[in-house]
């Protein structure tokens, strides 16, 4: 099928998800994945009304970034794991940062955007599965706790809410209990009422089980492989 096909079926599960679960559909965005894709595969996704878009690695968005000038109501969010000596080429490039899952990294965008005079929306990593290959801060750590109560003073950063990626099953199913624990973390979060603060957002759920993610409460779901089909290997 075409990318805007897999768009609207995409966007059809979406629905039905949402509802299976008493939820209003446009609480949820579709974000596309659009890492390894070159522009013009994107520019199919702008075409189809797409106009959240995900990337993991900045020097592959800052070679492609020109090509996409003309697609003027995108928004780019940077999702990979970021490394604090990329922070001011992405306070630059994108809008957001949902991959923030340190202090140092948060201070660095801090400066970067305030440099900028920008404010970056961003959420932070949670490593639900405490894999050692995976980023991410863990739920209970003191790194998370430090991150948190430092928001007040990261003046260039507006914290929205909190990311994950959980361990990898071919069962969807599986990754429910993950999930859940990153909604009950936000909930937790949002409880206290911090300073600087928000936690509006989840984004959690990829091409292979985002309707779980849905049922358990994700506000953005970062789809991939079912809009533009199988990547190439970068």
């Amino acid at each position: 099928m075409s990318v805007a096909a897999n768009i609207a079926s995409i966007q059809e599960r979406i629905i039905a998800a949402a509802r299976r679960a008493g939820r209003r559909p446009e609480e949820i965005a579709l974000m596309a994945v659009s890492k390894t894709q070159p522009p013009e595969r994107i520019g199919e996704a702008y075409a189809a009304g797409q106009r959240l878009f995900g990337e993991n690695r900045v020097q592959e968005f800052a070679a492609k970034n020109n090509a996409l000038q003309d697609l003027h109501a995108a928004e780019w969010h940077m999702i990979g794991h970021l490394q604090t000596n990329k922070a001011a080429k992405t306070a630059e490039l994108f809008r957001a940062v949902d991959s923030v899952d340190s202090l140092k990294l948060a201070e660095k965008l801090d400066a970067a955007a305030r440099k900028l005079s920008r404010k970056l929306d961003v959420l932070v990593e949670i490593n639900v599965g405490g894999e050692e290959a995976k980023s991410g801060a863990a739920p209970d750590s003191q790194g998370l706790e430090e991150l948190l109560l430092a928001a007040p003073r990261l003046e260039g950063m507006v914290f929205r809410g909190l990311m994950t990626v959980p361990p990898f099953s071919d069962h969807a199913q599986d990754a429910r209990p993950y999930f859940r624990k990153l909604r009950e973390l936000r909930d937790a979060i949002a409880a206290r009422k911090l300073s600087g603060i928000a936690m509006e957002q989840l984004s959690m759920g990829m091409s292979h089980d985002f309707e779980v993610a849905i049922e358990e409460g994700s506000t953005c779901v970062r789809v991939g492989t079912a809009i533009f089909g199988e990547r190439t290997k970068a």
